[in-house]
Order: C-alpha cells, then sequence, then structure tokens
C-alpha cells in the first residue's frame, strides 16, 4: 500500500456521538502513513461528558442546521493541498456522499449510511431508531438526547451489556433536531446520474437505524455511468461498527479498498 503522507483521510462523524468515535481509526490509518483529521461539528468540540452537561440547553447546537454541518466539512475538505479521502459513518456518511457528489473527494466510504434524499426509509427499524430525533411537537431551540434504551436499540444492540453502557458513557452526545429534519430536505440531495470519484458503500446486517436493506437501496439508486461504485455488507456488524469489537476488520477492508483508488 502506498504510504505517501500527503495523503489526507478525513473522517466526517455522524449524529449522536462524539467526534472522538474516530479515535481508534485515525490512529489504524495514520499507522498505514496517512494523515487524518476528524474534526467536531460545530459546537460539538468537547467529550461526552461536558456536552451532556449542556442538555437540553444548547441553543447553538439547536439552531445548528443540516447544511452549516456539510458545509463545515466541505470547507475543511477544500482546505488541502489535493483532495482527502473521505470516510463518513451513518449521517457523516449521508454527507460524504453529498461531499463526493460536489467532487471534493479522491475517494469515498460512506460507513452504514443515512440515506440521501430520494431513498425513502420505510425500515421499520429505522423510523423506530430514529424518529425522535426528529422532536416532534417539541422545542427546537432544545436539543435532543438519545437515551440509554434507545441507544441499546439504535447502536450497540447484540453487545454485552456493559460494552453498551460503557459506549454510551463514552460517546453519546445531544443533537440537534434541526440537522435531524435536514435529511429530509434538498440539503440531503444527491444526482444520483452525475460521474463521481470511486464510492464505496458499507453496511451491517445487524444494523437496526440504518438496516442493510436500505444501505442497498441507497446504492442501487446511483446511475451505473462507469463511476466506480461498490456495495460491501458486514456479517455481525451493528450501527456502531467504529467501536464494536472486530472493527479492525473493517476498517482493513476500507483501507485496501482505498489503496486500490
Amino acid at each position: 500500500m502506498e504510504t505517501n503522507n500527503n495523503k489526507t483521510i478525513l473522517f466526517v462523524t455522524g449524529a449522536f456521538v462524539t467526534h472522538h468515535c474516530w479515535d481508534e481509526w485515525k490512529v489504524y490509518f495514520e499507522n498505514l502513513g496517512y494523515k487524518t483529521v476528524a474534526p467536531a461539528w460545530p459546537f460539538k468540540d468537547g467529550n461526552a461528558a461536558e456536552l451532556r452537561a449542556r442538555q437540553p440547553h444548547d441553543i447553538d447546537l439547536a439552531t445548528l442546521t443540516l447544511t452549516e454541518v456539510i458545509d463545515h466539512y466541505a470547507k475543511i475538505a477544500a482546505s488541502f493541498p489535493e483532495k482527502p479521502y473521505i470516510i463518513g459513518h451513518s449521517l457523516g456518511g449521508m454527507m460524504t456522499q453529498v461531499l463526493t457528489n460536489r467532487g471534493l473527494a479522491r475517494a469515498a466510504v460512506a460507513i452504514h449510511s443515512v440515506p440521501t434524499l430520494g431513498v425513502f426509509p420505510y425500515e421499520f427499524s429505522f423510523l423506530k431508531a430514529g424518529w425522535k430525533s426528529l422532536g416532534l411537537f417539541t422545542s427546537l431551540k432544545k436539543t435532543y438526547l438519545m437515551s440509554f434504551k434507545d441507544w441499546q436499540y439504535a447502536f450497540v444492540n447484540g453487545m454485552p451489556l456493559d460494552q453498551q453502557q460503557k459506549a454510551w458513557e463514552q460517546f453519546t452526545i445531544p443533537e440537534s433536531k434541526t440537522v435531524a429534519r435536514g435529511g429530509l430536505t434538498s440539503a440531503a440531495k444527491v444526482d444520483y446520474d452525475k460521474p463521481h470519484p470511486p464510492l464505496l458503500l458499507t453496511a451491517g446486517s445487524e444494523d437496526t437505524i440504518i438496516p442493510a436493506h436500505l444501505n442497498r437501496r441507497n446504492f442501487k439508486r446511483y446511475k451505473q455511468n462507469g463511476s466506480v461504485l461498490e456495495y460491501k455488507e458486514f456479517p455481525g456488524r451493528n450501527h456502531f461498527v467504529l467501536g464494536q469489537p472486530g472493527w479492525e476488520g473493517d476498517a482493513k477492508y476500507v483501507a485496501d479498498w482505498i489503496a486500490k483508488h
């Protein structure tokens, strides 16, 4: 594998979790010779305990929009001397698809991606796991914090209780309902017919909030136009794929795929 320190990987964080969910992935890819960055969202630059202490009265975060988050990462991607590889998870995966559509990536990987606009998520588990984040009939000036019970269902299903609790304490943070609602707007739109840099979409067989079937439909929505487009489903993986025991296997697959492109 080419190990050129001028090659940068930009990690894009999803909803509900701190950007420190990428810490082990950063070390993994840095050991392969890449530079890596995993910037926090605006108003999320802190550890999980600090950010939870602001719940639910962090108005700056509460009023943040999806467009602002995407533009935040777009500005970072455009700041490098060369286009970065962009790797995003969950809502960060959807943002990665948008950034790739803008031509900002050298190549990109969307891990268990929230569907882009035009891929209707009718799966029951998606609706059950994610509908509360929309905050229907609640104040948009207050943030939403996923409960431990909802975290168990949406992210860490199938893991031992102690690992579920540790992951919640370490990573779960308040979220902007306006960002969640942004996934239903043109902010989440991509041109599926447009040629694009190499793009890999991955899924997990045990993911409840972004089930594999939804990921496959996201993948199939793209037009086969000669652009490199690939899909990979991993058995036994839930939505906490970045920290679930065995994550190194997913990271290796991604690293090998990047090396080809």
